[in-house]
C-alpha cells in the first residue's frame, strides 16, 4: 500500500483500510492502493503544520517564490506522465484537456503566487506614523484544503488554486486529497516534496492524507491547530464543514452549487443555429462537469426560441454521452434530474443514464415555462451537475427580471443581447447582486487566471461572497490575517511594514 505524505516524509498510514481508484471508462479498479487514514495520522500531520507554521516565520519571501516556481518547473518536466495517470483515473483526454489546458493553468497558477509572494502589495501595509501604529496582512497558520474530483490538477489539494494562495500567504499545507485521484495526487505530491526539500523549505510545508472519514474531517476543520479551511465539492458537504468551522469561529472557504443562469434576450435568439451551438457547447463541455457550467437557460417564447429548443434539443440528442467522473457523481446526477421532473419539467433530451460501460448519462434538456418556475424556485434551481440544463420560457421581459431577481447565489451569471435593448441594463443590475461574475454575449464556462477574475458568489455558490477562489493576489487573502503593530520598534515589523 502507498505511503502518505508526513512531515517532509513518505510514512506508512496508521490504518490498514485502502481504496483503489476506478477507472470512470469502463468502471474498473486502476492502479495501486492507498490508505484511509484514521485519527492518528491526523494527529501527525497536524502537529507537524504547526511547526512548519512557525519555521516558515523565518522563511524569506524570495525563498518561498522559489519553492513555488520549483514545484512548477518540477510539473512543467513531468507533465505527462502524470497527465496520463490523471486520465486512467478521470477519464479526461490526455490531449487537449489535460497535457494542453489544464498542466498549464496549473503551472501558470504556482508561477503567479510565486511573484505574488514577493510582492508587499497585495499584503495591504497601513501606517499611521504619527501614532507609530502599523498593521498589515501576514500569514494565518496551517490551511487544510479539501480538493474536488473534476480538475484533478487545477484544482487539487496538494497542486491547485487554493494550495498555491495558501503557500503564496506563507502557511503550511495539509491536503485532503480527492480519493477518485489517489495516483495523481501521489505523482503531485512527490514534485511538490522535491522541491520543498531542493528550496530548503520546513519539513512540514507540504502534507498529504489520501482520505479520511468524514467525521475525522469535520474534527480536523474544528482543531485549533487548522487556521483556515478551503473545500471544493458539494453542497451537502460543504455546509457540513463550515457548520463545524463556525462553531468554533474558524474562516473556511467553501466553493459549493452554481447554476450559472444564462438570459437570452429577442435580440440573441436573432443569432438562431449559431446559438445554439455555443450554448449547447458550453453546457456539455466536459460533460456537464464544470462549476461554470450552465444549468439554466432563460429565453423569451415566441417562432425564434421555438427554433432555438429545437436546435439545442437536436445538439443535445447528436452528441454522445461524455464519461462522469465516478459513480457518486452519476448517481447525484441521477437524483437530480429526478427531483426536477418531480417539479414539473418536461424532458426534451435524455433523462435517462446511458447505455455504456463507463459511467454516463444521456445528455439531458429540460423545459418548463416561467409561472411555473417562478411558483416551484427552489426545486427548480436544484444543481444538475453533468451533462444537463433547464429551458426556462418566459412571457415578456418582466418574466425575466422576475426570475432573474429569485436566482440563488451563483458563480457566473451571463446576458446575451445588445447594448440598447431595454432589458440590458436592469438584468446587469439585479445580476450582479446574485453572481460573483456577470458576463454579456459569451457563455460562463471558461475562468481565466486573471487578476481581475472573481471566482465567488453569494450563498450557495460559496461561504462567504466577499473571497475568489481563483485570482492572484485577491486569492491570497483567504489565508491572511490582519496584524497591527503598535509602538513596536521597526525590526520587530514584517518585511512590508519596514
Amino acid at each position: 500500500m502507498n505511503s502518505i505524505l508526513i512531515n517532509g516524509d513518505w510514512q506508512s498510514a496508521k490504518s490498514s483500510r485502502a481504496i483503489q481508484a476506478i477507472d470512470p471508462t469502463n468502471r474498473s479498479a486502476v492502479g495501486e492502493t492507498f490508505p484511509v487514514s484514521d485519527w492518528a495520522d491526523c494527529e501527525t500531520v497536524m502537529d507537524a503544520a504547526q511547526a512548519a507554521a512557525v519555521a516558515m516565520e523565518d522563511i524569506s519571501l524570495d525563498d518561498l517564490a522559489s519553492f513555488l516556481n520549483a514545484y512548477a518547473d518540477n510539473l512543467e518536466k513531468n507533465a505527462e506522465s502524470i497527465c496520463e495517470v490523471a486520465n486512467q483515473e478521470t477519464g479526461l483526454p490526455v490531449s487537449p484537456r489535460l497535457l494542453d489546458v489544464e498542466m498549464p493553468r496549473t503551472i501558470d497558477q504556482l508561477r503567479q503566487a510565486a511573484a505574488a509572494a514577493k510582492d508587499h502589495g497585495w499584503r495591504n501595509p497601513v501606517h499611521d506614523h504619527d501614532k507609530n501604529i502599523h498593521s498589515c496582512l501576514t500569514p494565518i497558520g496551517p490551511v487544510l484544503i479539501f480538493g474536488p474530483n473534476n480538475f484533478p490538477l487545477a484544482f487539487n489539494a496538494i497542486s491547485g488554486g487554493d494550495f498555491a494562495a495558501a503557500i503564496a500567504a506563507g502557511n503550511p499545507v495539509i491536503a485532503k486529497a480527492h480519493p477518485s485521484q489517489p495516483g495523481t495526487s501521489r505523482l503531485l505530491a512527490e514534485q511538490a516534496l522535491d522541491a520543498a526539500k531542493r528550496t530548503g523549505m520546513p519539513a512540514g510545508i507540504v502534507q498529504m492524507l489520501y482520505d479520511i472519514d468524514p467525521s475525522d474531517g469535520l474534527k480536523m476543520v474544528a482543531d485549533s491547530r487548522i487556521a483556515a479551511v478551503a473545500f471544493t465539492g458539494s453542497r451537502r458537504g460543504g455546509t457540513a464543514l463550515k457548520a463545524a468551522a463556525d462553531q468554533v469561529g474558524k474562516p473556511i472557504y467553501l466553493e459549493m452549487s452554481s447554476i450559472n443562469p444564462v438570459f437570452l434576450l429577442q435580440s440573441a435568439l436573432e443569432r438562431g443555429e449559431e446559438l445554439s451551438d455555443e450554448a449547447a457547447g458550453s453546457c456539455l463541455l466536459a460533460a456537464g462537469q464544470f462549476c461554470t457550467s450552465p444549468n439554466l437557460i432563460v429565453i423569451p417564447k415566441g417562432e425564434k426560441a421555438d427554433e432555438f429548443l429545437q436546435a439545442m434539443t437536436a445538439a443535445f440528442k447528436s452528441k454522445p454521452a461524455g464519461t462522469l467522473l465516478s459513480e457518486a457523481v452519476l448517481s447525484s446526477l441521477k437524483s437530480s434530474i429526478e427531483m426536477l421532473v418531480g417539479a414539473g419539467v418536461e424532458i426534451l433530451a435524455g433523462g435517462k443514464e446511458a447505455e455504456s460501460d463507463a459511467f454516463a448519462f444521456a445528455n439531458t434538456l429540460m423545459k418548463i415555462d416561467s409561472k411555473s418556475f417562478l411558483e416551484n424556485e427552489d426545486a427548480l434551481q436544484t444543481e444538475a451537475f453533468g451533462p444537463a440544463s433547464l429551458v426556462v420560457v418566459c412571457e415578456d421581459e418582466q418574466d425575466a427580471l422576475a426570475i432573474a431577481k429569485r436566482i440563488h447565489g451563483s458563480l457566473t451569471a451571463s446576458v446575451y443581447g445588445k447594448e440598447g435593448d431595454a432589458a440590458m441594463v436592469p438584468l446587469t443590475k439585479i445580476l450582479q447582486r446574485v453572481a460573483g461574475r456577470v458576463i454579456h454575449n459569451k457563455m460562463p464556462t471558461g475562468v481565466a487566471v486573471s487578476p481581475a477574475m472573481n471566482h465567488g458568489g453569494p450563498y450557495p455558490a460559496t461561504g462567504h461572497p466577499r473571497f475568489t477562489a481563483v485570482g492572484i493576489p485577491a486569492s491570497l487573502e483567504r489565508f491572511a490575517k490582519l496584524s497591527c503593530f503598535d509602538n513596536v520598534a521597526e525590526s520587530f515589523l514584517p518585511a512590508c511594514l519596514r
